[in-house]
């Protein structure tokens, strides 16, 4: 065995034992019910490794069962991904009940022009593979990046006027999130122009970069949360304590 071949199969497994590790300490500290939907994709995570795992050292081994599987897994993976940012929104304005529906209206909004700019940017980026199934997965990955990559990086700006800790776990799920989101988008973009399908290298990369990512989650939701206690010194530009409160005024006449 190769160095390569043994880093690849490290890369691939060890990130999931980490998912493990992760789900178990959710529930053991009683996270889970803070963040449902990031403890049912790390659960997913954990499942879709060991269904791949298993047909991976079958008789099929990659083959085009292991592609299908691989193709429905990641549909599912990044729709519960999806799922994760909403919830990451509704956690920041929380703390603000006056402006939680006009909080959902801000994620419908992102969502919808996302979504037109991203299926723009796949539409006109065909895919150069002998694999439609594969040409498909990808054009929908990239459009899935996209959309999360503008998403996270939205979230990351309105944050700072809701007072978010970078010490917080919801700060850490987003960081991770926004890591593997842009280094997908752009390998969906080689997979799709160059037809590198199969590339070793680009693999790595990937799998490198999730790797990371589950040691950012990890080191967050692994140790005690230290939540900002104390008010910041001085007041954002913008103090959306005020909007609340006068919100709030005006729904109780």
């Amino acid at each position: 065995m190769t160095v390569s071949y043994l880093l690849g199969y490290y890369l691939w497994v060890g990130p999931h034992v980490l998912l493990g590790a992760i789900l178990f300490a959710m529930i053991r500290r009683k996270v889970y019910p803070q963040f449902p939907m990031f403890f049912l994709y790390t659960a997913f995570e954990i499942l879709q490794f060991a269904v791949l795992f298993t047909i991976s050292r079958s008789h099929v081994h990659f083959g085009e069962s292991y592609v299908r599987v691989y193709s429905v897994g990641l549909a599912v993976s990044t729709a519960i991904r999806f799922a994760v940012i909403h919830e990451l929104f509704r956690h920041f304005f929380r703390s603000y009940p006056a402006l939680d529906l006009p909080g959902r209206y801000l994620f419908r909004g992102l969502t919808v022009v996302l979504l037109l700019v991203a299926t723009g940017v796949a539409v006109s980026a065909p895919g150069n593979s002998a694999s439609f199934l594969l040409n498909i997965t990808y054009a929908l990955d990239r459009t899935a990046s996209v959309m999360q990559c503008g998403l996270l990086i939205s979230l990351f700006i309105f944050s700072r006027y809701f007072a978010l800790s970078w010490r917080s776990n919801a700060f850490g799920i987003a960081l991770g999130l926004g890591i593997f989101a842009s280094v997908e988008l752009a390998t969906s973009a080689i997979w799709l122009h160059l037809g590198a399908f199969g590339n070793r290298a680009v693999n790595l990369l990937t799998m490198a970069t999730y790797h990371c990512c589950v040691l950012i989650w990890m080191f967050y939701l692994m140790r005690p949360e230290r939540e900002a206690q104390q008010a910041p010194k001085t007041l954002p530009k913008y103090d959306l304590d005020i909007w609340n409160q006068e919100l709030q005024r005006l729904l109780q006449r």
